[in-house]
């Protein structure tokens, strides 16, 4: 897949905007090193940014530099990950839109954040993290193993 500017520049939105900064602030924080005009060029795709001026926004940013790229498609199998050691629940998210249970509206809530937090939109599975399902089950009032036994239940636990 060949990468194009917008796409790039729609990365450097997205980073720049999740750490609350306007491209006045970047070109303050940066001592005028990047104009808003310019930083604004690059996010609209209508310039090209070479790669020491992206590696210069990565330290601005405070992020490693391969954030300000997109991410290929496909590029992480989601379907088996083990966290701090911990078994990960991989959600069937077709299954899961399919429900109208309360707790499922709450599970897609806050499936579809996880989502968007990690730029992972594939629709169909979703790995949830032992931390994800302990902050679930307390908005459900539930213990994190009562909340993996309900997902069982609702027939969401995808098969690894």
């Amino acid at each position: 897949m060949v990468t194009t500017g917008l796409q790039v520049g729609d990365r450097l939105r997205s980073i720049r905007r999740q750490k609350g900064l306007s491209l006045h602030d970047v070109e303050a924080r940066s001592d005028l090193e990047f104009k808003a005009s310019v930083l604004g060029a690059y996010e609209r795709g209508e310039r090209a940014i070479s790669v020491p001026r992206l590696l210069r926004l990565a330290q601005l940013y405070e992020v490693p530099a391969d954030q300000l790229l997109p991410t290929p498609e496909g590029d992480i199998d989601l379907r088996d990950r083990r966290v701090d050691g911990e078994e990960s629940f991989t959600i069937d998210l077709v299954r899961l839109h399919d429900l109208s249970d309360p707790e499922a509206a709450v599970l897609s809530r806050y499936a579809a954040t996880i989502q968007l937090q990690r730029q992972d939109f594939n629709g169909r599975l979703l790995t949830v993290r032992r931390d994800d399902l302990r902050v679930l089950a307390a908005v459900l009032g539930r213990r994190p193993e009562e909340l993996g036994a309900r997902l069982r239940e609702l027939g969401l636990r995808a098969r690894a």
